[in-house]
C-alpha cells in the first residue's frame, strides 16, 4: 500500500538510459551517420518493404547488443555483488577516477578509441546476408561511435550497478538502446523526415562539451561516498557545494560563449544555447545559499548529509523554534554508542545501535522506527531533506517513535567486522531485505507493527504509514 521506492527506481533507471541514448544520438560520432545508414537500407533493395524490414532488424540488433552488454555486467557481478558495489570504497573511488577521465575526454583533452583491428574485423562481416550481416553493421556502429558513447554508457552502467537493482544494468541499457535505435527505424519508415534534420555542426561539439561538465559534476558524488563511508571528513557538504558551484559556473560561462576551450572557439551563440546558459548559471546561484545550510531540497539527494556541514543555520532553526511551534526538536534521549560517528538529520535524537535503541524503547514504552540507511544512499538523503521536515511527518518521528538509524555501508571496524556489515546482516536476517532506505516499524519487543517500506516521496502517504504503525501499537 505504502511502498513506492522499488518501482520508481526501476523507472528512473530506464529513463536515465533513454535520455543517455538521446544524448548519444546527438553526438558527432553518430548524428552524421543517421541519414547515411537510413539511405543505405532504403536504397539497397528495389522493394521498399525489404528496406524497411532491414532497418527494423538493424534497430533490433542495436538493442540486442547494448542489452547484451547490460546482461553481461549482471551475470559477471551477480545480483548481490551489484548491491554491494554502491557501498564499496574501491568501486566508488575507481569510478570517480573513471568519470573524471570520461569528462576530460568530452571536454577535449583526448579521445577515447577502441583498437582499430576490432572495427576492421566487424566491418569484414557486414557484407553477410540476413540478420547476421545486419547485426555486424550494428556492431560496427557501436565500435566506431565508442569515443562518443563510451563515457555515456560507462556512466549509465556505473549508476545502474550502484543502484543495487538486480537487473539495473539491463534496464539502463534497454532504455539507452531503444533511444538510439528508434530514429533509425522511424526515418526508414518516413524518409521525408530526414529533410527536417538540422545540419551537422558546432552544436554537436557544444552537446559533447556539456556532457563533459555534467560527468565531472557527477564524479564528485562517488568521491563523496568514499569520504562518508570511511569518515575522512575531507569532502564535507560545503566543499562539495563549492566544487559544484564552480563547475556549473564554468559550464554556464561556456554556454554563454564567455569561456572558450581549446579548438572550441565560438563566434556567437544561438537562442537555445543562451537559454541553456541562463539556466545553468541560475542553478549555480541557487546552490550558493547551501553554503550557509539551506537544504536545497531539489538536489539534496546527491549532496553529503546536512550534518557534515560546519556552519548550518537550517538545522539550528529547528532547535531554536519555540515549543509550541513547528520545527521543535526536543532534547530527548539519544544513543551513546557511535555518537561520535553518526548524527541524525534535523537535530533529531536517535540511536545508532539496534540493541541500545530497543532497550530504551522498552523503558519508555514507545514504538520503534528503524531507518536502514547508507552513506551512499541517494534516496535516503532525499527522504531526510524533502519528507522528514514536513510538519505532518516530523512530529511523529520526533515525539511518537524511538528512532534507530542503522548504516549498512559504514566501514568503521568493530572487532573482526564493520558497523555496516553488522547492520546489513541484521537487516537481511531479521527483515529479509537488503535495500535502502528501509523503514521498519516495531513495537518495543521487536515485533513488526506493519510491513516495512522503502522511499515514499509523498509526505502525506509517509505520515499515514507512520500513523498506521502508531495506531496499531496503541491497541496492543
Amino acid at each position: 500500500m505504502f511502498n513506492e521506492g522499488t518501482g520508481m527506481s526501476t523507472i528512473v533507471t530506464f529513463i536515465s538510459g533513454f535520455v543517455g541514448g538521446l544524448a548519444a544520438l546527438l553526438m558527432p560520432c553518430i548524428f552524421p551517420m543517421l541519414p547515411l545508414t537510413v539511405g543505405f537500407f532504403t536504397k539497397r533493395h528495389h522493394n521498399r518493404r525489404q528496406g524497411i524490414r532491414d532497418a527494423l532488424l538493424y534497430g533490433l540488433a542495436i538493442i540486442l547488443i547494448y542489452v547484451g552488454l547490460g546482461m553481461a555486467i549482471t551475470i559477471v557481478f551477480g545480483a548481490s555483488a551489484l548491491n554491494n558495489l554502491a557501498t564499496n570504497g574501491v568501486f566508488n573511488l575507481g569510478f570517480f577516477l573513471l568519470l573524471v577521465v570520461f569528462a576530460a575526454s568530452f571536454l577535449g583533452a583526448f579521445e577515447l578509441t577502441l583498437p582499430s583491428k576490432w572495427i576492421n574485423k566487424a566491418e569484414e562481416n557486414t557484407g553477410k546476408k540476413g540478420f547476421g550481416g545486419i547485426l555486424m553493421m550494428a556492431a560496427v556502429l557501436a565500435l566506431v561511435s565508442f569515443s562518443c558513447t563510451g563515457p555515456i554508457i560507462g556512466t549509465l552502467l556505473v549508476q545502474a550497478a550502484g543502484s543495487g537493482q538486480r537487473l539495473g544494468p539491463v534496464i539502463g541499457m534497454l532504455g539507452f538502446s531503444i533511444a538510439l535505435a528508434l530514429p533509425f527505424v522511424l526515418f526508414a519508415l518516413f524518409p521525408s523526415w530526414l529533410q527536417s534534420l538540422p545540419k551537422s555542426g558546432g552544436w554537436m561539439e557544444t552537446i559533447k562539451t556539456s556532457l563533459g561538465f555534467l560527468e565531472l559534476g557527477l564524479s564528485l558524488k562517488f568521491l563523496s561516498n568514499v569520504d562518508l563511508a570511511y569518515h575522512w571528513h575531507w569532502f564535507d557538504r560545503e566543499v562539495f557545494l563549492v566544487l559544484w558551484i564552480m563547475i556549473s559556473g564554468c559550464f554556464g560561462l561556456y554556454l554563454l560563449g564567455k569561456l572558450h576551450l581549446e579548438d572550441h572557439l565560438t563566434k556567437g551563440i544561438g537562442v537555445p544555447r543562451l537559454f541553456s546558459g541562463i539556466l545553468v548559471g541560475a542553478f549555480s546561484l541557487y546552490m550558493i545559499p547551501g553554503l550557509w545550510g539551506a537544504p536545497l531540497k531539489s538536489i539534496a539527494a546527491f549532496l553529503p548529509p546536512q550534518d557534515t556541514q560546519d556552519f548550518d543555520l537550517y538545522t539550528q532553526s529547528f532547535k531554536m523554534t519555540p515549543q509550541s511551534g513547528y520545527g521543535l526538536v526536543r532534547a530527548g534521549a539519544a544513543g551513546t554508542k557511535h555518537k561520535d560517528l553518526f548524527h541524525a538529520p534535523l537535530g533529531l535524537s536517535a540511536f545508532f545501535d539496534y540493541e541500545e535503541g530497543m532497550a530504551y524503547a522498552m523503558s519508555v514504552n514507545k514504538p520503534v522506527l528503524i531507518d536502514f540507511t547508507g552513506h551512499a544512499c541517494v534516496n535516503c538523503r532525499k527522504m531526510e531533506a524533502a519528507i522528514w521536515p514536513d510538519p505532518k511527518v516530523l512530529p511523529l518521528i520526533r515525539d511518537e517513535y524511538v528512532l534507530i538509524q542503522l548504516y549498512v555501508d559504514d566501514k568503521t571496524a568493530v572487532g573482526s567486522s564493520t558497523i555496516g556489515e553488522i547492520n546489513s546482516k541484521l537487516q537481511a536476517e531479521k527483515f529479509n531485505s537488503n535495500s535502502q532506505p528501509d523503514y521498519v516499524l516495531l513495537d518495543n519487543k521487536g515485533k513488526l507493527l506493519t510491513q516495512p517500506v522503502g522511499a515514499i516521496y509523498n509526505a502525506a502517504v509517509y505520515a499515514a504509514y507512520l500513523q498506521s504503525g502508531l495506531n496499531k501499537f496503541k491497541k496492543l
